[in-house]
C-alpha cells in the first residue's frame, strides 16, 4: 500500500502486510507472530519492487495501490512494511544491496483482559482516506482454535510506533527513522545501528487501542471492504468462508452484524478472491474454476413488508412504501439498531396493503390442507429465512417445538398421526419484537373407510368388464 505525503513527498511510504513462523520454540509461544515494515519509497511510472532478503519475500507495488505479496516456503509473521522514497541502500562497504530505511513492529489483535490473541494474519483490505493518517487497514487473523477476528489499525497509529517506540532490543539505539535524499550518505554509526536491528519495541495496536471489531466461530479465508459508502458511520464488509461461502456483514462503532450469507459456488469451493463493483454493487467471486457475479443490492430478498426490510440492516437497502429497493435519499432505514417501528410511521398511502395493521404482524401464508393416514409419520417443513429470528411450531396456541436458526429448515415431526393430532400447525418466527406466520398447516386424518370401500368397488368393475369380454 502506497502513502503518498502531499505536504513532504520525500517521506512517502510503501506498506505491506505478512506473517511469519515465531522463532520462539517455547511451549506456549505462538506459532505464528504478526508485524509492520517500512522501507524508504522508490518509485518509477509503472511499479516498485521491494526485496527483503531477510524475509524471503517479494512485494510488487502497483500505482493502483496495490501490493502483491509472493510467500516462500510459508513460513512469514503478520508485518506492515513501509519503504521511503530514495532508499537505493547503503555505500560499498556497508548495507550496499540492503535497505537502510527498513523497520517493522508487530501488529496486535485481541483482547487482553479475556486473553484472547490472534496471531495469524490471514488477509488485509485497505480503506483510503483524503487525509494519509486517517487511511485504515482492516486485517482479518485467526487462532490455532479456528476462531476468525478482524481488528482495524490506522496509517497514523502505524506511523507512531515506527516514529516514536525504541527499538528492540536495544532502548538506547540511536538511528534515523526520517526518508533521506541519498541512503548512499548515511554515516557509518547509524549503518552500523541498522545492521544490529530493525524492529521496534512498541506493538501497534487497533485503533482507540480497542479489540477486535468481529469476532467469529468461522474460519474465514478473505476481507474485503466496501469504501463507497457515504455513510461512514458504518462499513459493510465482505469475508469468504473455507467453504466458499461469502458473509456480508455491516460494522458500525459498537459491533459488527451479519447481514447475509451468499453461496456463489454450486459445491464447496476454495475462494481465491472478493471484488466489489461500487456503483453496480456487483460482488465477483472467483475460484480456480469459476467466476461469479452476485447482485448483493437484491433487496427483495429479505421479504414484502417494510419491517423485514428495515430488520435486514443493510445499508445497500430501504423501504420506499412499497417494496425493499436499493437505497436512495428517500427510502426507509435504520442500519445500527434495526428498529422496525419506523414503519409505524408511515402514511397510510405508503403502507403495504398486505400488513396487518398492528405494526408487528405479518401477511399469513396460505393454508394447506393436509390428509394423514392414521398411524404414519409426516414431517412439517418451514424454511429458516433470518439468522437473526428465533422460530418455532406452534398447534393451536400451544408452543409445541423449537427450531435453531443455524438449520435451513424448521421440521416438525408428527410421529403417530391420529385424531389427537389434527388441528391448525403454525411456524413463527420471532425477531426483535416482530412476528411472521412463515408456514401454516391444517392436519386432518386420513378416513380409513374411503379406503376400504374403494377396494369392492374396483373389484366390480374388473369383473362386469370381464363378462363383457367373455360374452363377446
Amino acid at each position: 500500500m502506497l502513502s503518498r505525503r502531499r505536504e513532504d513527498p520525500l517521506q512517502d511510504r510503501v506498506y505491506a502486510f505478512y506473517k511469519q513462523k515465531n522463532r520462539d520454540k517455547g511451549l506456549y509461544s505462538e506459532m505464528w507472530m504478526p508485524f509492520v515494515t517500512q522501507v524508504c519509497m522508490v518509485r518509477d511510472n509503472y511499479y516498485i519492487v521491494l526485496i527483503f532478503s531477510i524475509i524471503y519475500s517479494m512485494f510488487l507495488c502497483f500505482n493502483h495501490v496495490r501490493i502483491l505479496v509472493m510467500y516462500y516456503g510459508g513460513i512469514f509473521d503478520a508485518l506492515a512494511v513501509r519503504c521511503f522514497q530514495a532508499d537505493i541502500g547503503g555505500p560499498k562497504n556497508n548495507l550496499q544491496f540492503s535497505w537502510t530505511s527498513q523497520m517493522y513492529a508487530k501488529l496486535f489483535c485481541g483482547d487482553s483482559d479475556n486473553k484472547q490473541h490472534f496471531s495469524e494474519l490471514v488477509d488485509t483490505a485497505i480503506v483510503h482516506a483524503d487525509r494519509w493518517r486517517d487511511t485504515r487497514v482492516y486485517a482479518l487473523f485467526r487462532n490455532e482454535w479456528g476462531m476468525s477476528a478482524v481488528c482495524v489499525y490506522t496509517i497514523q497509529d502505524i506511523d507512531d510506533v515506527f516514529r516514536t517506540s525504541p527499538f528492540a532490543p536495544d532502548d538506547e539505539m540511536n538511528r534515523s527513522r526520517e526518508c533521506v535524499l541519498d541512503s548512499t550518505k548515511i554515516s557509518s554509526e547509524i549503518l552500523r545501528n541498522i545492521e544490529k536491528t530493525s524492529e521496534m519495541k512498541e506493538w501497534v495496536r487497533p485503533e482507540g487501542d480497542s479489540g477486535p471489531i468481529l469476532f467469529n466461530h468461522r474460519n474465514y479465508t478473505h476481507i474485503y471492504i466496501d469504501s463507497s459508502q457515504h455513510n461512514r458511520s458504518h462499513t459493510v464488509m465482505f469475508l469468504s468462508l473455507d467453504n466458499g461461502a461469502i458473509h456480508k456483514v455491516m460494522q458500525s462503532e459498537n459491533h459488527s452484524f451479519i447481514i447475509a450469507e451468499y453461496r456463489p459456488f454450486n459445491h464447496g469451493a476454495h475462494t481465491l478472491g472478493v471484488i466489489l463493483q461500487p456503483s453496480s454493487k456487483k460482488l465477483y467471486v472467483y475460484s480456480r474454476s469459476q467466476l461469479v457475479q452476485l447482485d448483493v443490492a437484491n433487496c427483495a430478498q429479505y421479504g414484502n413488508t417494510c419491517q423485514e426490510c428495515v430488520l435486514s440492516r443493510d445499508p445497500f437497502c430501504g423501504w420506499n412504501g412499497t417494496h425493499c429497493i436499493p437505497q436512495t435519499n428517500t427510502t426507509r432505514q435504520d442500519v445500527a439498531g434495526g428498529n422496525h417501528a419506523i414503519c409505524a410511521s408511515l402514511p397510510n398511502s405508503h403502507r403495504p396493503e398486505k400488513v396487518f395493521r398492528h405494526p408487528t404482524k405479518a401477511p399469513r401464508p396460505q393454508e394447506n390442507v393436509t390428509s394423514i393416514t392414521l398411524g404414519s409419520k409426516y414431517f412439517l417443513q418451514c424454511p429458516v429465512s433470518s439468522r437473526h429470528a428465533e422460530y418455532r411450531w406452534m398447534w393451536g396456541r400451544k408452543n409445541v417445538t423449537f427450531c435453531s436458526s443455524r438449520e435451513e429448515q424448521c421440521l416438525l415431526l408428527i410421529d403417530n398421526m391420529g385424531p389427537e393430532q389434527e388441528g391448525t400447525y403454525k411456524c413463527v418466527s420471532d425477531e426483535m419484537g416482530y412476528s411472521k406466520v412463515l408456514s401454516q398447516y391444517q392436519l386432518r386424518v386420513e378416513s380409513s373407510a374411503v379406503g376400504r370401500l374403494s377396494s369392492p368397488v374396483v373389484w366390480i368393475c374388473l369383473m362386469v368388464v370381464l363378462i363383457k369380454n367373455l360374452s363377446c
